[in-house]
């Protein structure tokens, strides 16, 4: 199989084609997905009609399966959660700020495996921030505030029963199976910004999500350089918006971007299934 790449216009993403993931991989070419994966932090699969034995394998090749401790998983299963919005469904859209993947984990996960199923028409893009780009471009007086910081994570605020998907958010119908928890209000500290073990480049490691404050500063006076970060962090240059379609699967590195959903397609259902890829080091 011969791969081709082709990068999209923003400051990270890209698609490939060529290669049948219904199919096993050979050990070089799983290499060279890997390389343009992290190179360019997440990439697109189109025209990939993957069963789940077909997902758990394509992400096992890039790690352990992870762990999502606040999901349910689809039937028979257990790796794969549904990412799932009913079309008459009038809760809060799912993960709509800018985020890393379980970053309260004393290992957060490497990567993420989100595979496309019923796409609506219209609206559902995913956005990805570059903070790998975000923190080489950072102007010296953000980089003196922040560069040294150390934050303090928690799900407490997103899944605690309390929380914005928690025993409320339940009732009012939400059709994903999410499952509220007290350990949700455990912490994990984490340098605000990391080195990935795999690239050596550095980037800022945030998220309003998960980030309640930061070590050594009082709770306003975290909320204020969080709220900072996060207008500086997510500006336009470093995010690049990505379109779904059916059968198509996406791959992105959790230690170099944020994410975040989007709405704009009330009326319509939207599945995904995901599949979480373990790190194996900080």
């Amino acid at each position: 199989m011969t791969l081709t790449v082709t990068p999209s216009a923003a400051a990270c993403g890209a698609t490939i084609t060529g290669v049948d993931l219904t199919q096993k991989l050979s050990d070089d070419l799983v290499a060279e997905v890997r390389a343009h994966w992290l190179e360019n932090k997440v990439v697109a699969f189109p025209n990939q009609p993957l069963a789940p034995e077909d997902l758990e394998r394509f992400a096992t090749y890039f790690g352990d399966i992870g762990e999502d401790p606040f999901f349910g998983h689809i039937e028979d299963y257990p790796n794969i959660c549904a990412i799932q919005r009913n079309a008459d469904e009038k809760t809060t859209i799912f993960a709509e700020f800018f985020h890393t993947d379980w970053s309260f984990m004393a290992v957060p996960p490497a990567g993420t495996a989100l595979f496309g199923i019923t796409i609506p028409p219209e609206g559902g893009d995913t956005l990805f921030a570059d903070q790998v780009k975000a923190f080489e471009e950072m102007p010296d007086d953000l980089r003196e505030k922040f560069e040294n910081l150390t934050a303090i994570h928690s799900a407490a605020l997103g899944y605690a029963p309390d929380g914005a998907y928690g025993e409320e958010d339940q009732k009012q119908g939400r059709s994903m199976v999410i499952k509220p928890s007290e350990k949700a209000r455990e912490t994990c500290e984490h340098p605000l910004v990391r080195t990935h073990h795999e690239t050596g480049k550095q980037a800022l490691f945030s998220s309003v999500a998960y980030i309640k404050g930061f070590d050594g500063y009082s709770t306003e006076e975290a909320n204020a350089l969080l709220g900072e970060l996060y207008m500086y962090q997510t500006q336009e240059q470093f995010v690049y918006r990505h379109k779904w379609e059916k059968d198509m699967l996406v791959m992105w590195d959790n230690r170099s971007l944020l994410h975040a959903a989007t709405g704009g397609y009330d009326g319509y259902d939207r599945l995904l299934h995901r599949v979480t890829i373990a790190d194996t080091q900080w």
